[in-house]
């Protein structure tokens, strides 16, 4: 009896130790896994993954706003104008005991271009008035002319293409004084100065319809296919003084000539202040002969000392066999005074 109470208490005591010994066991485990635990936490909080927090977007909304725009007050000038007016003086003076001789002389020539442009595709308009005069005085004998031109062009034109126009134009050329001859064919000097021009007569009035080319600013080309042009002898009297009369009949005052004609110019800055500035003109009498084409070729180069101050060169090569049966030229050379404005 005492024996069987004895092995009962042990058994108690014995599992009542083991039971000590499992609850410290898992009391440790349950301390490592909670340290872990905190280790994992540590390094979330360190390094928190990337968008670890729920971000909330707001939907983005666009409404039509109505800005008021004071409109501003701007205008297109399809209008292009300018202006050269040019003053040429030429003066020289000799006492009347110089020993190597001289005649005194005062020479003035004046030059004035208007020219206007007017571009709006595909419209296109020019106008140009140039006019010319110049007189010289020795000492001795009366003023004479050395330059008298009154040249008028104005030219319509529809665009085509990029460089080809469709065009039509009127011309008028003459002169503003009268006109003398003083040497006659074998150069002598003639007794008395024979009047051989004066304003329209001759004058020249020229339409022309055609194609055109114009490739920049600088060239120009027109092609006239159906060309006409009357000459106007507002003397009747001048066939008295030069035997070609223009082409007219003594006492006629009136030609009229179906043609083709051929117009180019070339205006443009070459260099640095110096400009140079051509015209050709070609017209071709419909059923006349090759003798019977006449050409006009006007040249002008002008070299810019200053704003003001200008030497220019100026040539004309004429051929009208109803004028002349020698090719005419006239040439000069001037320092002067040039405005272009605006």
């Amino acid at each position: 009896m005492i024996q069987q109470a004895t092995r009962s208490l042990l058994i108690i005591a014995f599992t009542c130790l083991w039971a000590t010994v499992f609850a410290q066991n898992a009391d440790s485990v349950r301390t490592d896994s909670i340290k872990i635990d905190t280790n994992l936490l540590n390094r979330y909080r360190i390094e928190p993954r990337r968008n670890a927090l729920p971000v909330r977007v707001r939907p983005l909304q666009v409404q039509e706003e109505q800005v008021p725009v004071s409109m501003l007050d701007y205008k297109v000038n399809y209008w292009r104008k300018w202006v050269v007016i040019g003053l040429n003086l030429n003066q020289s003076a000799f006492s009347n005991n110089w020993a190597s001789g001289g005649v005194s002389s005062l020479a003035l020539g004046g030059n004035f271009d208007y020219k206007t442009e007017y571009s709006k595709a595909p419209f296109d308009y020019t106008g140009e008035l140039l006019a010319q005069y110049g007189m010289v005085a020795n000492k001795g004998q009366v003023a004479r002319k050395t330059n008298d031109r009154l040249f008028i062009d104005n030219k319509i034109a529809s665009q085509l293409s990029k460089s080809w126009f469709i065009f039509g134009s009127v011309t008028i050329e003459t002169q503003f004084g009268n006109g003398y001859q003083y040497v006659d064919g074998a150069g002598a000097a003639l007794a008395k100065p024979l009047l051989i021009s004066e304003f329209m007569a001759p004058g020249y009035v020229t339409e022309s319809f055609g194609i055109e080319y114009k490739p920049n600013t600088s060239f120009d080309l027109r092609i006239g296919t159906g060309t006409a042009r009357q000459t106007i002898l507002r003397n009747d009297t001048l066939y008295k003084n030069i035997a070609a009369n223009y082409g007219l009949a003594p006492g006629k005052t009136f030609k009229n000539e179906l043609a083709f004609q051929v117009v180019a110019v070339y205006d443009k800055d070459i260099m640095p202040n110096l400009h140079l500035n051509t015209r050709y003109q070609g017209f071709i009498p419909y059923g006349r002969g090759m003798i019977n084409i006449d050409h006009r070729l006007d040249a002008t180069l002008i070299a810019k000392v200053n704003r003001l101050i200008n030497v220019n060169v100026t040539g004309t090569a004429l051929f009208d066999n109803d004028q002349s049966k020698k090719i005419q030229a006239t040439e000069g050379l001037a320092l002067g005074v040039i405005y272009k404005f605006p």
